[in-house]
């Protein structure tokens, strides 16, 4: 058997980063305006995208059970911070978009999680920080996971 050391397994140590770092900026959304993950989750996709899509594309894009993504998207209409729009494609189905209120609860939360980023980034210089992001791009790209902010009808379930 050859050896196998978990830390430096490249799953084991993805998984432990994405947890802390998710961890790190829940702090942010939670205690000050009461989101959990998967509600920050939907917020977050439909808060940096120009036009309105479906919970599937967003359970997708996020990589979260459609039935988590369901339950948040409840608990967001119910205090009004995302909208139902009709599809414009199929007048039976309906998409999402943020409310006014969302809107401007995103607007006021970005900037903090942009500066938290900052901070968890801060321990790589810019040319590390440059090369991360591009490994992280062709992970994703190898993996074929949601790279744009625009839903294309091919990737929907």
């Amino acid at each position: 058997m050859a050896d196998f050391d978990l830390f430096r397994f490249v799953p084991f140590r993805l998984n432990r980063l994405a947890a802390e770092v998710s961890n790190a900026l829940s702090e942010e959304y939670q205690a000050r305006y009461g989101l959990d993950i998967p509600e920050w989750r939907v917020m977050a996709t439909l808060g940096f995208r120009d036009e309105a899509c479906s919970a599937q594309f967003i359970a997708q894009c996020t990589r979260t059970h459609k039935s988590t993504i369901s339950r948040a998207v409840t608990t967001l209409l119910t205090r009004e911070l995302i909208e139902r729009v009709e599809n414009s494609d199929d007048r039976r189905a309906f998409e999402l978009r943020l409310s006014p209120k969302g809107k401007a609860l995103y607007d006021e939360l970005i900037p903090r999680l942009l500066s938290k980023e900052q901070d968890i980034l801060s321990c790589l210089t810019a040319q590390e920080r440059s090369n991360f992001a591009r490994a992280l791009d062709k992970i994703e790209q190898s993996l074929d996971l949601v790279q744009t902010r625009h839903t294309q009808k091919a990737d929907a379930y």
